[in-house]
Order: C-alpha cells, then sequence, then structure tokens
C-alpha cells in the first residue's frame, strides 16, 4: 500500500447553517457540493481548502458531545497553514472570532494561535 495523502477530513456540528457560514464567509473554504440526505435527516458539505484539500461538514440529528479534557483520544485539532499570521488573526478578529494569543512552536520556532469553530472544535493557523 502507497498513500498518496489525505482526501478529507470530516466535521460533525450540531449548528449546520452556523458551521456553515463559517467555513465558507469566515474561513473563506469554497462549496464544492451540498447534499441533504433525508434517510439521515442530515446535510453534507463538502468544502475545498485552497483547491487542495477537503473538508466534509456533516450535520447529525443524534450527535454526541466531543470530551473537554485536554488530552482525549481522538482528533486533537485541525491546523491550517498561513504565510502571514498577523494578517490571518487580525481578520478572524475583524469577523468576531475568538482567537487566542500568538505563541511560538519550541521545536520549529514557527509561530501559531488557536481558535474554536462554531461546535468547540479547535482550530489551528501555522505560520510557514
Amino acid at each position: 500500500m502507497e498513500i498518496k495523502g489525505i482526501h478529507h477530513i470530516a466535521i460533525l456540528t450540531d449548528r449546520y447553517e452556523r458551521s456553515k457560514i463559517f467555513y465558507t464567509d469566515v474561513l473563506g473554504f469554497k462549496i464544492i457540493a451540498e447534499t441533504y440526505r433525508e434517510e439521515r435527516d442530515s446535510y453534507k458539505l463538502d468544502l475545498s481548502v485552497n483547491g487542495l484539500f477537503q473538508i466534509e461538514l456533516f450535520s447529525f440529528p443524534d450527535y454526541k458531545e466531543r470530551a473537554t479534557y485536554p488530552e482525549a483520544k481522538g482528533l486533537r485539532h485541525l491546523a491550517f497553514s498561513v504565510e502571514n499570521l498577523d494578517e490571518a488573526v487580525s481578520e478572524l478578529m475583524a469577523k468576531n472570532v475568538d482567537v487566542q494569543s500568538i505563541r511560538t512552536d519550541e521545536v520549529t520556532g514557527k509561530r501559531f494561535c488557536f481558535f474554536y469553530d462554531p461546535n468547540g472544535q479547535p482550530l489551528e493557523l501555522y505560520e510557514i
């Protein structure tokens, strides 16, 4: 087996419309397709991240809350690379997104910061 890359990242939401606005209007991802799956009473929104990556945003009426303790098993956070962290943080703050303080990765020396989507999913901006 030779894995070629990551095809998509799936995110579950209980606030579909709010999350759709966040990922499209706030983060600027483009909609590839939006599908309503009647048998599941669920939406699936395929989003393009810079034409290279894909996020699948799902709504489910019977979702389970994410564990809140810091080192829970599973996806810890999702990181997006940016060239200018200061500009990206300013843009998020202008859109009323609460952004944590900028920190420096002690291993790489690169700057990063965290923020959350409408579901509490931790997201990171990492300066390249």
